[in-house]
This record gives C-alpha cells, sequence and structure tokens, in this order.
C-alpha cells in the first residue's frame, strides 16, 4: 500500500510539481503548548492521589518495621493479626495504586486523544492555506528537511494557544 502510494507519487511528481510536507510527531507531542499544559493538568488532577499512595506505602513500610522489631515480644495471636492487618494494608495499596495507574492512564489518553484532534485540524489548515498536494504524519521512516513542516504545525498550536488563553485549545 504504502509503496503504492510513493509509486504513484514518484510517477506523478514526473508529470507535475508536488508541494509535499511531512511533520514529526513526536517533536509536536513533546514542543506544542498544549502538551505542556495538559501533562500540568495530568499533575494538578493525580497529584494528591500519588501523595496518598506514597504516605500509605510509607505507612506500610513502618508497620513492617515494627512487626520485625516487637515480633519476639509479641504473642503468637498478636503477630499473626498484625501479619493479617499487613497483608490486608498491602493488598489495598496495590488495588489502590493500581486503580492510580488506570486512571491515570485513561486521562493521559484522553489528553492526547485532545492533543491529536487538534494537530490534525492545524495540520489540515496548514496544507489548506499553503496549498500542499501531501502532508505526511506518523509512520515515516525517513524525510528530507526540505519537507519538514513541523515549525509551520508548531507555529500555528502556539498561536491557537494564545489565542484560546490558558485552555490551550483543549477543554
Amino acid at each position: 500500500m504504502l509503496f503504492g502510494l510513493l509509486a504513484f507519487i514518484v510517477s506523478t511528481a514526473a508529470m507535475a510539481e508536488l508541494k509535499i510536507g511531512y511533520v514529526n510527531a513526536a517533536r509536536l507531542l513533546e514542543e506544542a503548548p498544549q502538551a505542556e499544559l495538559a501533562t500540568k493538568r495530568l499533575k494538578q488532577e493525580f497529584a494528591p492521589r500519588e501523595e496518598a499512595l506514597v504516605a500509605t506505602q510509607k505507612q506500610i513500610s513502618d508497620a513492617e518495621e515494627k512487626l520485625r522489631k516487637e515480633a519476639d515480644i509479641m504473642s503468637e495471636g498478636q503477630r499473626r493479626t498484625a501479619e493479617r492487618d499487613l497483608m490486608q494494608q498491602k493488598r489495598d495499596a496495590r488495588r489502590i495504586q493500581d486503580e492510580f495507574r488506570d486512571d491515570l492512564n485513561f486521562r493521559r489518553n484522553e489528553e492526547l486523544g485532545k492533543l491529536q484532534g487538534l494537530v490534525k485540524q492545524i495540520i489540515e489548515a496548514v496544507g489548506k492555506d499553503e496549498k500542499f498536494d501531501l502532508i505526511l504524519f506518523e509512520g515515516i521512516a525517513f524525510a528530507n528537511d526540505k519537507v519538514d513542516i513541523t515549525d509551520k504545525i508548531l507555529q500555528r498550536l502556539t498561536a491557537e494557544a494564545k489565542n484560546t488563553g490558558a485552555a490551550g485549545g483543549q477543554k
């Protein structure tokens, strides 16, 4: 499929001059102001839960240390109860950590989807405004710097972020 497209482009290029552009997706995701804003939003949204997880891990660690130190002076029943409580705390912490990770991944994917939608709109606008015949975005093994229009897309994303204020074009 890709080879057929490239063969078509090459044969068509021989007949007429094509205007082709390439956008570096990884660079956009690193440098776009909307990506930075999304990262800040996620950190802000998940910081309290992350802090609670760290505190829970510290409590478990302290409880383990206390059990190690006091195991010799505890009765068999007390030691078993303390070990059971500790195991339950660890299970709960793992469950909460898994939920945290799942929620964070879900939200990260949401934010990425919003950014990808905006990037697609900007690429299409640049393509129409500057009369490109073809703009390649993902799955490119090599692109010459002559066809790299990532800077143009970043400029439009930056302008979009400024025009929409702190929302960064994403709600």
